[in-house]
């Protein structure tokens, strides 16, 4: 009888341990879940700003003069159209200049890289509700009677997402680069354990927002994405019911998904702006 309650102890002492510890990481991951999502560069705006001049980009201020991120206006004029360029949770916006010369080189656009708080001495922290209202800022800074389009690339598709679906008349298209559907799904998916859903403050729900956008919608997946696994990107692909198409990059990781060829810009570019509204477009 003595070993039974020796061992029905042993048996509650070890609950109550694994218990403990699950709650103690329960509590962790809830306090530090935003710097695990944000990585931020933490350069000056005037060491930014030297090395911008070496390739053409300005810096971008809104009309109250706050940096809010660069800009490369197209030397053509008037322009196609403007591209507001929202980037994905690590490094800075002048980090994704490619983006501004192979959409130049191509059509003349205006490309404007958007700077989130926190970034590259943008002053603020990080967070779903900073990053929405720069975003919103940024639109509202943008030439309202050009074409707006938007790409989005990992943690800024959601951001994207938002804008399309909170300005669903001003965007004329999109090109969402590795996306997820919400990112309460892509967390539950690294973190299955854990009441995920319950635990993360910044949700970044594009499949909620994009239901408010009917516009020309593009999609990108990496096929060997660890980060945000495809699948994600697809439901939210299958999911949209406005005009839209579907690339994949098969041997593409997260990281490299982003580097476009001329050719697949030139699909993207005639999706968004050449091919007929009344054109059906899917996969």
């Amino acid at each position: 009888m003595q070993r039974k309650n020796r061992v029905g102890r042993t048996i509650v002492y070890g609950v109550i341990i694994v218990t403990g510890i699950y709650v103690v990481l329960c509590v962790a991951l809830t306090v530090a879940q935003r710097h695990l999502l944000y990585y931020p560069c933490k350069r000056s705006v005037a060491a930014s700003e030297n090395i911008a001049a070496a390739y053409g980009v300005q810096i971008w201020r809104n009309a109250a003069g706050q940096f809010v991120g660069w800009r490369r206006l197209s030397q053509i004029t008037p322009a196609q159209g403007q591209v507001l360029i929202l980037h994905g949770n690590a490094g800075c916006a002048l980090d994704r200049m490619q983006y501004a010369e192979a959409l130049q080189n191509i059509a003349p656009l205006d490309v404007f890289i958007l700077e989130y708080p926190g970034y590259d001495g943008r002053a603020g922290s990080p967070t779903q509700d900073t990053l929405f209202a720069a975003a919103t800022n940024a639109v509202q800074e943008l030439n309202s009677q050009c074409r707006l389009f938007l790409i989005g690339e990992s943690l800024g598709t959601g951001v994207a997402a938002y804008l399309a679906g909170t300005h669903p008349q001003e965007i004329a298209g999109m090109l969402l680069i590795a996306p997820y559907n919400n990112l309460s799904a892509v967390a539950r998916h690294h973190l299955p354990i854990f009441p995920v859903k319950l635990m993360l403050r910044d949700k970044y729900a594009s499949d909620f927002y994009l239901k408010s956008y009917h516009g020309r919608l593009g999609v990108l997946l990496a096929g060997k994405d660890e980060v945000i696994p495809n699948q994600f990107g697809l439901k939210l692909y299958e999911g949209y019911t406005g005009p839209k198409k579907l690339w994949e990059s098969p041997h593409a990781g997260h990281d490299e998904v982003s580097q476009l060829k001329s050719e697949l810009w030139k699909e993207v570019l005639d999706f968004w702006i050449h091919e007929s509204a009344a054109k059906p477009a899917g996969r």
